[in-house]
């Protein structure tokens, strides 16, 4: 860890701004690395005071209101992108566009009152006024982009990042040469309570008394809210699935009832190597730790986590996500034989294909783990600190 760097600081509290949102991907990385940067000043005796700029309907102002952070509005606007460059010159993306003028003056407001050592950006339409504040008020802006390629706000901004942190070697050849000169790859932050789970653990609290620990355990989840698409697979491949596998299921609060009547047509051998759950809350690190295969979607926050683990996954991106990032990131580590993705159209079928060499090879399936090991930054969040502290002190 680089503590020279923060020796060269002032001796007062640090401040920092930090922007992105809208979705876990853009928030929770930001969080961790508050968390981290938070933990390293207090080692050297300082302190941390941050503010959070964002939307009031955000994910990222609750997460902030929940961690105590100081949260500030700036209004933003989103373009709803389509492949039909005539669709997008819709309602909503005039109305929205109008907002942006209005949030650049906010935001400048903001960044020249509160005066930070540094702006830290994770993406999100929120991150495009601050940002861009943060160079007319001449402070150190770092940008971190999660995914593979550059999401539209950082692709935007990249040019005007003090320092600009990627989470995949991959992403550097697809950088402007400037653009270059300035980039780190330091990983996806990964929350770190994620890396300290118990199997032992996951099977006492979860009772999962029924599993039969000679065969694998397959985690299935299409994140808090569920997939319905996942859930239907796993539904029509179920006896088959329970007959190779034990499976811990998170299907989404509102998905349970209709997954019900599967399970109760299992027979009750089958049906003890099964749990079906809406949500997986504070024991997510043990199931993770349990689990052999994990079959999820591909987001960005998955695939840092997944592979800080060493986990084999089975990916079924989801089709809607911006620039089509989800299937991006699952065909890059399936390629480097580090997952498997299940791209265009999924079938049970198609699922039992790809799944059965997992679950029947543990060779196989100890290769493709430690593959996607390889492609993991368990210590990606003291990494970005790094790079903000590096860019607080040249900056001054």
């Amino acid at each position: 860890m680089n503590s020279d760097a923060v020796n060269r600081l002032p001796a007062r509290v640090f401040r920092l701004i930090v922007t992105g949102g809208g979705t876990g991907g853009h928030t929770y990385p930001a969080l961790t690395a508050v968390r981290a940067l938070q933990a390293r000043l207090a080692a050297s005796g300082r302190g941390l005071d941050v503010l959070w700029v964002g939307t009031a309907d955000g994910l990222e102002a609750r997460v902030a209101a929940s961690e105590g952070i100081r949260f500030a509005e700036v209004a933003t606007g989103k373009i709803r992108r389509s492949s039909n460059p005539l669709k997008m010159v819709s309602a909503a993306n005039i109305r929205d566009m109008g907002r942006v003028p209005l949030g650049a003056v906010q935001a400048r407001r903001i960044v020249a009152d509160f005066a930070p050592d540094v702006v830290l950006a994770t993406g999100g339409y929120v991150a495009v006024p601050v940002s861009l504040a943060a160079r007319l008020c001449h402070r150190p802006l770092v940008i971190h982009e999660q995914t593979v390629r550059l999401g539209l706000a950082n692709r935007q901004l990249a040019r005007h990042a003090t320092r600009f942190a990627v989470s995949s070697e991959s992403t550097l050849s697809l950088l402007t040469e400037s653009v270059r000169a300035v980039a780190v790859v330091t990983g996806n932050p990964v929350r770190p309570e994620v890396l300290t789970g118990h199997p032992e653990k996951a099977i006492q609290v979860l009772g999962l008394h029924g599993f039969d620990r000679s065969l694998p355990t397959v985690y299935v989840t299409g994140g808090a809210q569920g997939s319905a698409q996942i859930n239907a697979l796993v539904r029509d491949v179920m006896p088959w699935l329970l007959e190779r596998a034990n499976v811990v299921h998170q299907c989404g609060p509102a998905n349970v009832a209709g997954l019900e009547p599967a399970v109760r047509a299992l027979p009750g051998a089958l049906a003890a190597r099964y749990l079906l759950t809406g949500y997986v809350g504070p024991e997510l690190p043990d199931v993770l730790a349990l689990a052999d295969v994990v079959l999820s979607r591909s987001g960005a926050g998955t695939i840092a986590e997944l592979t800080a683990l060493g986990k084999a996954a089975v990916f079924v991106p989801l089709a809607s996500s911006a620039g089509n990032e989800q299937a991006h990131n699952a065909r890059h580590l399936a390629d480097a034989g580090a997952a498997v993705a299940l791209l265009g159209e999924v079938t049970a079928e198609g699922l039992r294909q790809v799944v059965e060499p997992l679950l029947t090879d543990p060779v196989r399936r100890a290769a493709t783990a430690e593959r996607a090991r390889a492609y993991g930054r368990p210590d990606a969040a003291e990494r970005l600190v790094d790079v903000v502290l590096d860019a607080a002190a040249a900056g001054r």
